[in-house]
């Protein structure tokens, strides 16, 4: 409402409003003020100082009069407005539509206010201060203004047009919603990919969220992968499998997800316990959306990745992979029984009674009540066992495979966290490989025994995979392939298997061809799923000192993937089998696998058998026939797998090995552990001058072909003499490199499976049947030995 330009409610006396620059003002304002009455203005003002505590009053008895419907004077000039749209609605209907809108975008305004309130206490304050005022703008464009109608005065209308009236396009503005708003300023992609603080704080921020989300349930419902043609949508299948399976475990193809959404994927690997939160919500919206009774079965769906390109050892992680999602292997060497963990708590207060809650609790953090509501104390309270959820929590322990530690390194370990339905993924003695996400955790042992704050480091897993090929930690190319295909059609592939098999030894072609068998392995049968025959061959080196028996281990162990070598004297029976520890945290025994787990589908080197103590060899009969280890210690009652092959080497009695006698005789074993292995290798060191001259020969060459460049710096011209006789010494081209060999041993474990022909089985037959026909002791087993080889 105007006021008289004269009244003491003016700016100045005497103000001349033909000082201001011309504007369209409407001649209703004009009208509005020529009708103010100046004596109701003087006495509202003069009766002002009773009324301050009430606050002033603004209306006066004709103020009504005011919004009385002039259409002579309620016009505007028809410049710059466009006419041809045209509402149909009645003023009445665009105002009720109007604050309808309104009422929505408020409490829409409320509710997201309230979810960023405590994210908005970790983001910098004029950061958010900037976002929330962009935000009130570009709301407030699609908001009628709250003034008197002299405000509109600047828009234009054509003449007909009331002043009150709204186009319908501007009624359509309002009805535009904010997840709407959000899509337009976030497909520019710069605001949202924008990072502004930590990444941390960025992806908790109520915006970013539901772009995360928006962006995920569109890949769950429209990705197609295109090595699967068959199949219209990935995801949507997989979800249809996993109810059919009545799992509640989503499989995420990382590199799927990566190729759509690479900035999203790069958030889920640096921040992921945000982004896994919102990824969780959205897959049990959707899967709940496709199959609506799902959610009687499971309350929770979880999301897990898998195919995570980046892979680490566990001695190379460091402070920087902390609250990152990590991809580790190794064997499983303990695993704690299965403990209830606090999910969702609520409490009890023992002085009103009253139910506190409910708290949700993670791995990080522990939840404290500080007060009670109702009563105001602060304590003591219990938790209410009734209405509090738990999750099942186990812990292993995954130490680096056997192949990879470093010579003279001990093997490093970490602890691994298993949750919900990744309980009892993995027991001892398997390789593994673990998807999750790196963090600490406040130990107290750890600081009292220290001095100073220590935080222990756990892997919180995500996703567990079983390694099923031998040789997994070696990819093969189609390159490699081919390579193999194109080797394996050499009718002498044989031989020169056997040459490549420790090169750098002379002679000695039986033990290398026993060697290749054991490496190779045999078929396992499973006689109708409920006996169990071993395909694995062990091999026994007794022979002569100095005859490269240790040496023919060594090389096993730099060939052969999960290649454990330990020695009879530095290895006891629990060192073999497994062992039972006291875990020092939960106090309860758990398991520990030896040297036989622990090369479980591998080969387990054992040199100076024979120095072993005879209680610790019969430990191993169960091991190396049924490959399995039986434990009863300490109320703990379990088997263990232990399916390896088992090469060992031992020494004579006396030292050198006597031909008068028999193979018993030679060696101190009992014929039960002999009669497990398959193959008995004999190395005598035989006095004949042309054989030990082509081994002296031999031995000289591989010195000057293993002399290190760069020796003898004094004396070059000796130097260069020995460069040029070991180039003029060919290498043997029959030899396969170390590097070829272990790949064609990977394809062959995992697609050759050879099976005996008929004249093979006959010919087996006749032979034990002649062997037992000559009174020779020979077990049944024996025969099985054979059908191995």
């Amino acid at each position: 409402m105007a006021s008289d330009p004269e009244s003491p409610t003016s700016p100045s006396v005497g103000f001349n409003t033909d000082q201001l620059p011309h504007t369209h003002t409407s001649r209703a304002s004009e009208d509005d003020e020529a009708s103010v009455d100046p004596d109701i203005v003087r006495d509202e003002i003069e009766e002002q100082p009773e009324e301050e505590e009430d606050g002033e009053d603004l209306y006066n008895d004709n103020f009504l009069d005011d919004y009385k419907r002039m259409d002579e004077a309620d016009q505007f000039e028809s410049f710059g407005l466009d006419d041809s749209l045209e509402d149909d609605r009645d003023f009445d209907q665009i105002m009720q539509d109007r604050r309808a809108a309104e009422i929505e975008l408020e409490a829409r305004d409320g509710r997201a206010s309230n979810r960023n309130k405590l994210p908005q206490l970790l983001h910098d304050q004029d950061t958010d201060d900037d976002n929330h005022r962009s935000s009130k703008r570009a709301r407030a464009d699609f908001r009628p203004s709250a003034a008197s109608d002299d405000d509109l005065d600047g828009m234009q209308s054509s003449p007909g047009r009331s002043q009150r009236g709204h186009s319908r396009e501007d009624v359509l503005m309002t009805d535009q919603t904010e997840d709407d708003r959000d899509d337009d300023d976030f497909d520019d992609g710069y605001e949202m990919y924008h990072v502004q603080g930590t990444l941390r704080e960025w992806v908790t921020r109520d915006e970013v969220r539901r772009f995360i989300a928006r962006k995920f349930k569109d890949f769950l419902l429209t990705y197609v992968n295109p090595k699967n043609e068959h199949r219209d949508k990935e995801y949507v299948w997989l979800i249809n499998e996993m109810v059919s399976a009545s799992k509640c475990s989503l499989e995420i193809d990382y590199k799927q997800f990566i190729y759509v959404h690479p900035n999203i994927a790069i958030w889920l690997a640096d921040a992921p316990q945000s982004v896994l939160e919102v990824m969780e919500d959205v897959t049990k919206s959707v899967v709940f959306e496709l199959h609506p009774n799902y959610r009687n079965i499971h309350q929770k769906i979880y999301v897990r990745i898998t195919n995570l390109p980046v892979y680490d050892q566990i001695r190379n992680i460091r402070q920087i992979h902390l609250n990152t999602m990590i991809r580790i292997g190794g064997v499983v060497t303990r695993r704690s029984g299965v403990f209830p963990q606090l999910q969702q708590v609520k409490y009890d207060c023992n002085k009103c009674g009253a139910i506190l809650g409910p708290f949700f609790q993670n791995s990080y953090s522990e939840v404290k009540v500080g007060s009670c509501p109702e009563c105001q104390s602060k304590g003591p309270f219990t938790v209410n066992i009734e209405q509090t959820i738990y999750r099942n929590f186990q812990k292993l322990t995954l130490q680096e495979s056997p192949g990879i530690v470093p010579a003279g390194r001990l093997p490093r370990y970490k602890e691994v966290i298993l949750l919900n339905d990744l309980i009892d993924c993995a027991r001892p003695g398997e390789e593994i490989e673990v998807t999750g996400v790196y963090t600490n955790n406040f130990d107290l042992s750890l600081n009292t025994k220290n001095g100073f704050p220590v935080f222990a480091t756990v892997v919180e897993a995500n996703y567990v995979t079983k390694k099923q090929d031998l040789f997994s930690a070696y990819k093969l190319t189609q390159e490699d392939i081919e390579e193999i295909e194109n080797l394996a059609k050499d009718p002498r592939i044989g031989e020169r298997i056997v040459k490549s098999i420790a090169p750098s030894i002379y002679g000695h072609d039986d033990i290398k061809t026993a060697i290749a068998l054991a490496i190779f392995g045999g078929q396992e049968k499973n006689v109708e799923g409920k006996h169990r025959l071993r395909g694995d061959i062990n091999v026994l080196l007794l022979g002569d000192p100095g005859t490269a028996k240790s040496q023919f281990l060594k090389y096993v162990e730099k060939t052969g993937q999960r290649a454990v070598y330990t020695t009879g004297k530095g290895a006891s029976a629990v060192g073999l089998t497994a062992a039972v520890h006291k875990d020092p945290v939960t106090r309860e025994w758990t398991l520990e696998g030896g040297a036989l787990v622990l090369a479980d589908r591998g080969i387990c080197l054992i040199d100076e058998f024979d120095k072993m103590n005879d209680q610790d060899r019969v430990s191993i009969h169960e091991a190396m026939e049924q490959q399995s280890i039986s434990i009863s210690k300490a109320g703990i009652v379990t088997s263990l797998q232990a399916r390896c092959s088992v090469i060992a080497a031992a020494n004579p009695v006396g030292g050198r090995y006597d031909s008068s006698k028999t193979f018993s005789q030679n060696v101190e074993l009992t014929d039960p552990i002999i009669s497990r292995f398959d193959i008995l290798c004999v190395v005598k060191d035989v006095v004949d001058p042309v054989t030990d001259e082509m081994l002296a020969t031999f031995v000289v060459d591989s010195h000057f072909k293993s002399q290190p460049k760069g020796a003898n710096q004094d004396d070059k011209s000796f130097s260069e003499s020995q460069d040029v006789h070991a180039s003029a010494m060919p290498a043997d081209p029959e030899i396969l490199p170390q590097q070829l060999l272990k790949k064609y041993i990977t394809y062959a474990k995992l697609n050759i499976f050879p099976r005996l022909q008929d004249a093979d089985m006959d010919k087996l037959s006749h032979v034990y049947a002649e062997l037992r026909r000559e009174s020779s002791v020979i077990p049944c087993h024996n025969f099985f030995n054979q059908t191995r080889l």
